[in-house]
C-alpha cells in the first residue's frame, strides 16, 4: 500500500486527510491550557492580593466618615469622588496624607475661591476638629505622610546645641526662597515664598513633608524628624520673637556688618550735604 501505485498515493492522501484534525485539536488544547493557566495565575492574585479592588468596600473609622461627609460637600467638585481628582480643576488626593491636607486647609489656602497661580492664606473654612477629620479620611482613603504627635521643637535645654544646627540647617535650604529672615519672596511666573512669621509648628512640619505649591519635598531622607524639628526651633526661637542679630534695625537679618556698613554710607552721605550746606551759606 504504500508503492508508488494509484493505490498508494490514495492511501497517503487519506493519511494527510486524518492527520489534520489532529493538529487542530492540539492547538486548541494548547490554548485551552494557556487559558487555565491565566485563569489560575488570576485566582491565586485575587486570593492574595484582595486589598487591589476592595477600596469601594474599606470600612472608615468616625472620624474619617465625618471628613468624608464634609468632602462631598465642600471637596468634590474639584477633587472628584474618593478624591480621585479632577481634570482641569483639581489634582488627585491619593496618597498625599493627612499633613497635606491639614497645611491647606488649616492655612485657608484649600478650598480655593478660584484658580490662580498659587492659592494664598486666607481665613480657614473649618475649624481645628473638621481639618483633622478631613486628614483622616485622606489618610485611610490613600495614606501618605502625617505630621507626627508630640512636640515638633527641640528642648534646648536637653539639646544647647539645636538652635545653632536648626539656624545652618535654615540658611542651607530654606534661604534661597523664604528669606534670611523668613520673610518671603517673589517667585516666577507671579508664585511666591510665603512669610513665616506667622507659621505655626505644624504647619511648618507639614510643609518641610508635603512640599506645597513649588516648596521641594523634604522628606525623611533629605532632613530626618530631628533635623526638622532643629530648624522649626530656629524659626520660632530667632526669628518669629524679633531677635535681630543686626541690631537696631532690620536690614534683611544679614547680621551687623550689613547694618554697619548701611550705617556707614547714610552717615557721609549726610556728612557731604551738610558739608555743602554750611559751604553755601559761608
Amino acid at each position: 500500500m504504500t508503492s508508488d501505485t494509484p493505490a498508494g498515493r490514495r492511501f497517503r492522501v487519506f493519511n494527510r486527510r486524518r492527520s489534520a484534525p489532529s493538529r487542530a485539536r492540539r492547538r486548541l488544547g494548547a490554548a485551552a491550557r494557556m487559558l487555565a493557566a491565566l485563569a489560575l495565575a488570576g485566582g491565586v492574585y485575587t486570593a492574595f492580593a484582595p486589598g487591589a479592588y476592595a477600596e469601594d468596600t474599606r470600612q472608615l473609622s468616625a472620624s474619617a466618615q465625618e471628613g468624608k461627609a464634609l468632602f462631598d460637600t465642600s471637596c468634590i467638585s474639584c477633587h472628584g469622588r474618593n478624591a480621585e481628582g479632577v481634570v482641569g480643576r483639581g489634582p488627585s488626593l491619593i496618597g498625599v496624607g493627612s499633613a497635606s491636607v491639614e497645611f491647606q486647609v488649616s492655612t485657608g489656602r484649600m478650598p480655593m475661591a478660584r484658580q490662580e497661580a498659587q492659592a494664598e492664606e486666607k481665613q480657614p473654612a473649618f475649624d481645628k476638629a473638621q481639618t483633622k477629620q478631613l486628614g483622616q479620611y485622606i489618610q485611610e482613603l490613600g495614606g501618605g505622610p502625617q505630621i507626627p504627635a508630640g512636640p515638633l521643637t527641640e528642648n534646648l535645654e536637653e539639646h544647647p546645641e539645636a538652635l545653632a544646627r536648626g539656624g545652618a540647617l535654615f540658611r542651607l535650604n530654606c534661604t534661597s526662597c523664604h528669606g534670611f529672615g523668613g520673610g518671603g519672596g517673589a517667585l516666577s511666573s507671579g508664585k511666591f515664598a510665603p512669610g513665616l512669621h506667622d507659621a505655626t509648628e505644624q504647619e511648618i512640619y507639614a510643609a518641610m513633608l508635603t512640599g506645597p505649591q513649588n516648596m521641594p519635598v523634604f522628606g525623611d531622607n533629605e532632613l530626618t524628624p530631628d533635623e526638622k524639628r532643629e530648624i522649626i526651633t530656629y524659626i520660632k526661637l530667632q526669628l518669629q520673637q524679633e531677635k535681630d542679630p543686626g541690631g537696631l534695625f532690620n536690614l534683611g537679618r544679614y547680621g551687623p556688618v550689613t547694618e554697619g556698613l548701611a550705617i556707614f554710607i547714610v552717615g557721609i552721605t549726610i556728612l557731604v550735604f551738610a558739608a555743602l550746606w554750611i559751604a553755601g551759606k559761608s
